[in-house]
């Protein structure tokens, strides 16, 4: 029984509980849930490791991204930056980024992290958002024609 409770502790200084229970409320989708539990870590410098200060800033960044895209970019960022323990995390991270960047006009940027993002995906889990965010950015790189049309843009 004490090795139990003692693994338990051990368990919870690696991973922040509160962490693991912002991540059960986003399995479930609920944002506001997540956001609650995030927000009840006052000092994340202080309070966390570097790991668990990615995975605070990465599930930051998901919860911003519904609403302000210049703010999740800065979190997502600070989350590739201070690194996150699994690769399909690190995946993710870096497929937002490129989605963000794509949105800001920054092409080859959102082409590279989408690269990135496609070699850190080894389980194949995020296949199909990284084909639909290819064809997204070859339909914008295609340029709109408009035959038939005079300089002022009516049929004639």
């Amino acid at each position: 029984m004490l090795i139990l409770i003692g693994l338990t502790f051990l368990f919870l200084y690696y991973k922040n509980e509160l962490i693991l229970l912002a991540f059960l409320k986003l399995r479930k989708q609920d944002f506001v849930g997540t956001e609650r539990w995030l927000n009840k870590i006052k000092k994340p410098e202080s309070a966390l490791t570097k790991k668990q200060q990615g995975y605070y800033n990465f599930l930051k960044g998901i919860i911003v991204s519904q609403t302000n895209m210049n703010a999740a970019e800065k979190f997502f960022k600070n989350a590739v930056s201070l690194g996150l323990s699994m690769d399909h995390d690190m995946a993710m991270a870096k497929l937002n980024l490129a989605g963000i960047a794509f949105t800001k006009r920054r092409k080859m940027e959102a082409q590279r992290l989408l690269s990135e993002a496609q070699k850190l995906d080894k389980q194949d889990m995020l296949t199909e958002q990284i084909k639909m965010m290819k064809q997204q950015m070859k339909k914008a790189s295609i340029p709109n024609q408009h035959f038939g049309q005079g300089r002022s843009g009516r049929r004639r």
